[in-house]
């Protein structure tokens, strides 16, 4: 065990925590309407418990266990053979656990984007956790759990790179959340604001703290690979906030607050994927570009496509994971053949297995709430409450 890399992990393990509780609730909640924050409160926050217990039973054993190239096992099932002597690389395996944990909560917490002010609260819930263990889990097996696609894999030897999450997080749900928000179909009302960009910009700058975590984090070292992941983080959020607001003035007439810190998380999302194994000007390039094509690809689901996504996770998460995994093969890391592999394999498996796994929970919990309780807001007519005296 090594003290300053346990140090590390054990900090990013809170910031990448931070990045849902409170960062992301902020962010999406900020988005809708005053009627319906709460509601994308509780879906985030019962979302973290759910997955963290869900992380302990037997996610990290499907992930991380050894049976086999494709599925983990469940030898690790609730930890069994795991303590505080147990080592993983330089680190506790316990510690590793809880690092991973926290990814493992984002990631369905990314897809709550997608359908709020619609999705009914158990659906979301019984969702999240069959996704997590039956989607998410293997790929993460297949890429960083010694899978197919991982360095001893058959994907792996030939190139396929993904440092910290641009298939494994942002393409699994960015997919997952255009599945089904065309299975929901749209709202009954898209014609209100946010109701908070106070929140949104809040949230979007704790999402920014926190990706230190995120990106930093999954060196599993405090060495200079950390450093390097955590300046290219930056530097790609900056530039891609820049672009953002720029090409808003240039099309519309305004740069907004709104659109300012989602580019941010274009920048953000687009870097994860290469943050280990790219220099501060690849960033400049990927934070410039995703800036741009994060927020045409907004206009492309909206517009062209009419389907809606409500808070933009495929444009955003989805397309900018997918762009910073390309961009590691143009970078001259890894292999056009292992990337595009890789992307298309898992892009397959999540849109089948989220369809699946919708239509499944739907039998038990309806998936979308009936048109009155949309009308009048989720947040009373589920929760019991309202975050506000005077709602809209």
């Amino acid at each position: 065990m090594n003290a300053a890399d346990t140090a590390w992990i054990i900090t990013a393990t809170a910031l990448v925590l931070f990045m849902t509780l409170p960062g992301l609730a902020l962010f999406y909640g900020g988005l809708v309407r005053s009627r319906n924050v709460l509601s994308v409160f509780m879906h985030c926050y019962a979302i973290a418990c759910v997955m963290s217990v869900a992380w302990f039973i037997c996610g990290y054993s499907i992930a991380f266990g050894e049976a086999n190239p494709i599925w983990g096992g469940l030898d690790k099932v609730m930890l069994l053979g795991v303590d505080a002597g147990s080592l993983a690389g330089t680190l506790p395996e316990v510690l590793f656990f809880a690092f991973q944990m926290t990814f493992a909560i984002i990631t369905p917490a990314l897809i709550v984007g997608a359908f709020v002010e619609r999705a009914s609260f158990g659906w979301v819930v019984g969702f999240s956790t069959l996704w997590m263990l039956l989607c998410y889990a293997p790929v993460v097996h297949w890429i960083w759990g010694g899978g197919m696609m991982s360095d001893g894999g058959i994907f792996g030897a030939i190139g396929t790179r993904d440092f910290a999450g641009g298939i494994v997080v942002h393409e699994t749900a960015g997919l997952a959340a255009l599945v089904l928000a065309v299975m929901l179909g749209s709202r009954r009302d898209k014609t209100k604001p946010p109701h908070n960009p106070g929140y949104v910009m809040i949230g979007a700058s704790m999402l920014w703290v926190g990706w230190f975590g995120f990106n930093g984090g999954s060196q599993l070292a405090a060495d200079g690979g950390a450093a390097m992941a955590i300046t290219v983080t930056h530097i790609s959020a900056a530039t891609a906030s820049i672009t953002w607001a720029a090409w808003e003035k240039i099309k519309y007439g305004k740069a907004s607050l709104v659109g300012l810190v989602t580019g941010t998380i274009a920048g953000l999302a687009s870097i994860t994927p290469a943050s280990g194994f790219v220099g501060p000007v690849e960033a400049l390039i990927i934070g410039a570009v995703a800036g741009v094509l994060c927020q045409e690809m907004v206009n492309i689901v909206r517009s062209k496509l009419v389907i809606d996504d409500t808070l933009d996770v495929f444009a955003v998460h989805g397309v900018g994971g997918i762009f910073g995994t390309i961009m590691i093969a143009v970078f001259g890391e890894g292999s056009f053949v292992a990337q595009f592999g890789a992307l298309a394999i898992v892009g397959v498996f999540t849109v089948v297995m989220t369809y699946v796994i919708a239509k499944l929970v739907s039998f038990v919990v309806p998936m979308r709430v009936d048109p009155e309780t949309e009308t009048t807001g989720l947040d009373l007519a589920q929760h019991g409450e309202r975050a506000y005296d005077h709602v809209s």
